[in-house]
This record gives C-alpha cells, structure tokens and sequence, in this order.
C-alpha cells in the first residue's frame, strides 16, 4: 500500500494544464503566479509516525513477496524506497537473482516506534524491530547464506523522505544497543 499525500503529480498537471493553455491562446504571457508556501505533508507528529509505519509494512509485505528467481517482484520493494535503501536494495537483489539465490520464509514487523519526526513532518525517524529468524537466503544447493551470527531481531533506525508527494523510507542502520528486546 502506497501513501499517497494531497499534492500529487496529476493534481499539478490537472491545475497548470489549463492555465498553460489558456496563456497559449490568448499570446500573451500571464502573471507569475506567486509560489504557494509549502504546507506540512503530515497535520501531526502521531500522523507523520503512522503513515511510516504503513509504509515499512508495505515494504515488510513486498519482501515477504520476493522471488528472487523473477527481478519483476522486486519492483513493489523499489516503490517505496529510495536514497541509499533503495540503491542497497538494488545491489543486494541484484546479485542474488545472479547467483541464483532464492528467498524462503518470512520477515515481520515485531515493535515501530516513532522518534522524531522533522521539517515539518516530512521526514520520519523511526526505531523498527524485524523479526527475520523464519527467514533465509539459500544457494542452489539450499544451504544458507546469511551470516551464522545472524541476529533473531533486528533493531533499525529507519529514515523515511517525502519524495514526490509520497513518504518513501530512504535509509536503514543497525542499532546497536539493542532496542529490540523488550
């Protein structure tokens, strides 16, 4: 599920299309139209915090959905990232589909708690507890590669962007203190 926020692409072209060719018709050049000020993509912090979370299990969901065998479904996890997520994204599935790795299992989403959200509310920052123990990357032979060491749940503090009038999750880091656990 995509959050969509007020101001979309297609509502800006529904909005100059006419005027452009209303100024074309008349050959003459308009006004400037004065630069409206941008508003809050979000009314609150707690609203700005639950379209995150919508967005990181859309995008927990989608990489339930991966078949790392069919590049086509790694097209929804794209959608909803960008920045550096997306490139490692990009990177990471793209060199398993080459090493004919498969995906097996299931990730969930076990603890989101909002820490900060900015400018104002379009950037979220995010504390997430994934749970990946019934999950696994496997060779063509079936054995694993992921790290032995592996953690059960993993504690991220997860940066979410507003690009294009929607709320995208555009970085990911390990916390290391372990937030997970209660």
């Amino acid at each position: 599920m995509r959050v969509i926020l007020p101001l979309t692409k297609m509502r800006v072209r529904m909005l100059v299309l006419p005027l452009l060719a209303a100024s074309l018709l008349t050959g003459c050049t308009p006004e400037p139209e004065p630069t409206p000020t941008p508003t809050a993509a979000f009314a609150s912090e707690d609203e700005a915090f639950a379209a995150a979370e919508e967005v990181y299990r859309a995008y927990n969901d989608a990489l339930n959905a991966v078949d790392l065998g069919d590049p086509t479904t790694f097209e929804p996890l794209y959608e909803l990232t960008s920045g550096d997520f997306e490139a490692a994204d990009r990177e990471a599935f793209s060199t398993f589909h080459a090493e004919g790795y498969s995906y097996v299992g299931s990730t969930k989403v076990v603890k989101f708690a909002g820490i900060d959200a900015i400018d104002p509310f379009h950037s979220v920052i995010a504390l997430v507890c994934v749970d990946v123990s019934d999950s696994d990357v496997v060779d063509p032979s079936g054995a694993s590669v992921t790290a032995p060491d592996r953690r059960d749940v993993n504690p991220l503090r997860v940066e979410f962007v507003t690009r294009n009038g929607e709320l995208l999750i555009d970085r990911a880091d390990l916390e290391e203190s372990g937030p997970c656990a209660d």
